[in-house]
């Protein structure tokens, strides 16, 4: 059998451990999605947003792209948000880069990627605002590992920027930004601390759309 054709088997036996556990499991699935969490990371086959997460079917809802980008003229992923947000009233939204990053790492190289340059161009202006503190690293697996960092601090701060976050926000307290890596080697998810409501304040005065002022909620959870 070829590993395609067993892909149809794997499916079997998973729907069969469902039921198993839940005869109504895909009954109670398919009546509607109310999930917590919308997760925005990378496209690489390593890492599987729900797996990584501990979360069943229906308890993330996924966007994926090649280095967690969240560029505000793809329309993809502005569509993700906004539905998210709106209609799904997801109460955190996570940005999960992850180390050893194929596209950080082809953003650090000085060659022509083809149809690739305008999508790494993002990672390389991240590198351009944080030059400093990453040339001042030696090291350069570490350095690597830092702008795989900044990268999805730049893209929390890019999701902070819609409009949609920041209006749920003043409106209803929701949702909470969150920015995360995954390291491969261990499995582990790291937690970089997001100052969300910092973050809303200090891009107040030019990226507020909500037209209430930002903080006037900064107290809330």
């Amino acid at each position: 059998m070829t590993s395609y054709e067993q892909i149809f088997e794997n499916n079997k036996r998973w729907v069969a451990s469902r039921l198993a556990t839940d005869a109504q499991f895909f009954e109670k699935l398919a009546r509607e999605q109310r999930p917590d969490y919308l997760y925005i990371g990378c496209s690489d086959s390593r890492v599987p947003a729900n797996e990584i997460m501990g979360l069943d079917a229906g308890e993330v809802f996924v966007h994926r792209n090649i280095a967690n980008l969240v560029n505000n003229i793809d329309m993809n992923i502005m569509s993700v948000i906004n539905y998210a947000v709106r209609h799904l009233e997801v109460k955190h939204i996570i940005v999960c880069g992850h180390y050893n990053c194929g596209g950080v790492k082809a953003a650090m190289q000085p060659q022509d990627l083809g149809i690739l340059n305008p999508w790494l161009r993002n990672i390389r202006d991240v590198y351009r605002l944080h030059m400093e503190e990453l040339d001042a690293i030696e090291d350069s697996a570490q350095r690597y590992n830092r702008l795989v960092e900044l990268n999805v601090q730049e893209q929390c701060l890019n999701v902070i920027k819609t409009a949609s976050v920041q209006q749920s926000y003043v409106e209803k307290g929701y949702p909470t930004v969150h920015g995360w890596v995954y390291d491969l080697h261990n499995g582990l998810l790291v937690d970089l601390k997001i100052d969300f409501i910092g973050l809303l304040h200090e891009i107040q005065k030019i990226y507020d759309l909500t037209g209430k002022g930002i903080g006037k909620v900064g107290s809330r959870k």
